[in-house]
């Protein structure tokens, strides 16, 4: 087969094998993937240092694990968080414009089945969810990436509602307020640390699909 013929194929089908020539993450997956881990991992350890300053519960986050601590204090996370905010809303928005333009989201994330949940949940907790086709995703990956790009979205438009209550202020009424807001930011936060979790140790249990983020094979 000709590489025009090859090249010609459209991307993400699901039947392709992980262990094809058949590109399973296409470039502008990858690249704005890699951007999210960036903009996730400042925006997230600023925002532990910008908790501590005000916190909502009655534990505090480690300065260690914390960006703008030292010298620099609550000033610095903040020039941190509000750098790291736009860099993850404008790469957000070219995600999902991109991943609903192309069907990626279509043919990805959807359906997802409640019955079909539950039995991919039970297979992964017993050690029998196959990971051989790394295009197809199963239900429980389908519930997690739908879940986290919803939480996405809660996270930022919160997030805009706390840094601007007058300007926004419509828009921190739908959250209940400024108070109200800060809470539904923390626990859109927690949701995707939680993401996070699982995602980093799929990754460990199966090495592949880090490679395939990488290469798109």
């Amino acid at each position: 087969m000709s590489s025009e013929t090859a090249d010609a194929k459209p991307i993400d089908l699901p039947k392709a094998s992980s262990g094809s020539g058949v590109v399973i993450h296409p470039r502008w997956v990858r690249i704005t993937h890699w951007i999210n881990v960036i903009a996730m991992f400042v925006m997230i350890t600023s925002g532990w240092r910008i908790y501590n300053a005000s916190p909502l519960f009655t534990f505090t986050f480690p300065p260690e694990i914390t960006i703008g601590d030292g010298l620099d204090g609550l000033p610095g996370a903040l020039l941190w968080h509000f750098a790291a905010m736009w860099l993850l809303a404008v790469n957000g928005v070219i995600y999902v414009a991109l991943g609903i333009l192309s069907g990626r989201f279509r043919r990805k994330l959807l359906p997802v089945r409640p019955a079909d949940v539950i039995r991919d949940l039970r297979a992964a907790l017993t050690g029998k969810l196959s990971h051989d086709d790394l295009s197809v995703y199963n239900a429980v990956q389908r519930l997690l990436y739908a879940g986290v790009i919803v939480a996405g979205v809660v996270i930022v438009l919160s997030g805009v509602s706390i840094w601007k209550p007058v300007q926004f202020q419509e828009l921190a009424a739908v959250f209940g307020g400024y108070d109200a807001a800060r809470f539904v930011h923390f626990f859109a936060m927690a949701t995707i640390v939680g993401f996070l979790l699982v995602h980093v140790t799929l990754t460990v249990l199966v090495p592949k699909s880090l490679r395939a983020m990488i290469v798109g094979r």
